[in-house]
């Protein structure tokens, strides 16, 4: 199949349409601005639905309707306006309903600036709202892995009644790369006898809540939330390895710093120095075991974690090693990105700290 020529925003939107997304909710910031457009542009040739809702706090309960209904739904933003959401988020998780939520990372926090960033790594993977629950976190390094994530994430949050947050930062929403459109794995999807798409056929009503009066509810509920949540962590686990096999340093990285840390690798092995890259794909379930079964192959010395932040996922890296390896890290915030040259440097001490 020919490859076509996309920029990171549109192509989610265009992959959420080919997944069957057909109601999209948001609110304009940069650098995310071209999802919402795309969708006011294009919704209407597939007979769907797009509102610029008036605020974010609008748009993310304007998608808890429309997934209560039983419909495919979307809505994205940037860091401060996921912040927004989250309260939306919690009540979508309380109440087990598919949808898919897309955050293009800018520099924090508060405002911040509109350059790619990696800094709301903790909000996704921990949850910025109240209450124990998880959100699936998908995190794509290329255009190609944005739609296809994409189109995989309406399949994972319609399996398992879950709010799916597609992590990637500015870099990736504003660059452009060749795609080529494939179709989603197939899964046997369960039917939506749970949604509330009106009594025509005179079965019982159907109640979308995420309140409960008596702490024994509330708490049965829990449990059956954090059964879900371990049955994700076996099932949706998604990684890659980049010259890991003969490793002496390797780098921890996702999505835009991944990349960069793979030239970094190539400058370092030119140098003698063999180096490799352990990529995160789903940040939540965290790929613990495979992380800890690379870093401990023979030869591998130092685990450098790279980051567009002063400092998050390292948590991750450090609980998923268990203190077996000597983690170090670099990072960069704000917006700006770490260069080759300066992981490599950074790989280089770490050994020499070894």
């Amino acid at each position: 199949m020919a490859k076509e020529l996309w920029k990171g925003n549109e192509a989610v939107a265009e992959a959420a349409i080919r997944a069957g997304c057909r109601y999209f909710f948001g609110y304009p910031i940069t650098p995310q601005n071209e999802i919402p457009e795309y969708f006011a542009r294009h919704m209407p040739e597939h007979d769907g639905v797009f509102v610029q809702a008036e605020s974010e706090v609008a748009a993310v309960n304007m998608a808890y309707g429309a997934s209560g209904c039983g419909a495919r739904v979307m809505t994205s933003s940037s860091s401060p306006g996921i912040s927004l959401k989250q309260e939306g988020i919690s009540y979508i998780a309380g109440a087990e309903l598919p949808v898919v939520i897309v955050n293009m990372m800018r520099g924090g926090p508060g405002l911040g600036s509109i350059a790619p960033a990696q800094a709301d790594y903790f909000q996704a993977t921990r949850g910025g709202g109240n209450g124990d629950y998880r959100t699936v976190v998908l995190a794509p390094a290329t255009i190609q892995e944005m739609t296809d994530l994409t189109q995989e994430a309406f399949e994972i949050a319609d399996l398992y009644r879950i709010p799916v947050l597609i992590l990637a930062d500015g870099m990736i929403g504003q660059m452009m790369e060749a795609v080529e459109w494939k179709k989603p794995k197939p899964r046997k999807l369960p039917k939506k006898d749970w949604a509330t798409s009106g009594t025509k056929n005179a079965r019982t009503h159907n109640i979308i809540n995420s309140l409960f009066i008596d702490p024994k509810d509330c708490t049965e509920h829990n449990k059956k939330l954090q059964e879900k949540h371990d049955l994700i962590a076996q099932n949706e686990i998604q990684y890659e390895e980049y010259r890991t096999d003969d490793a002496e340093v390797l780098f921890v990285a996702y999505g835009t710093t991944a990349r960069i840390c793979q030239a970094a690798v190539l400058k370092l092995r030119e140098a003698g120095v063999k180096a490799g890259v352990f990529r995160p794909i789903s940040l939540w379930p965290y790929p613990e075991q495979a992380l800890y079964a690379c870093a401990n192959r023979a030869g591998v010395k130092a685990v450098v974690c790279a980051e567009m932040s002063m400092g998050q996922m390292i948590d991750d890296v450090k609980i998923s090693l268990a203190g077996s390896k000597p983690v170090s890290f670099f990072g960069t915030g704000g917006g700006t990105f770490p260069t080759p040259v300066e992981l490599m440097q950074a790989a280089q001490s770490a050994l020499k700290g070894v």
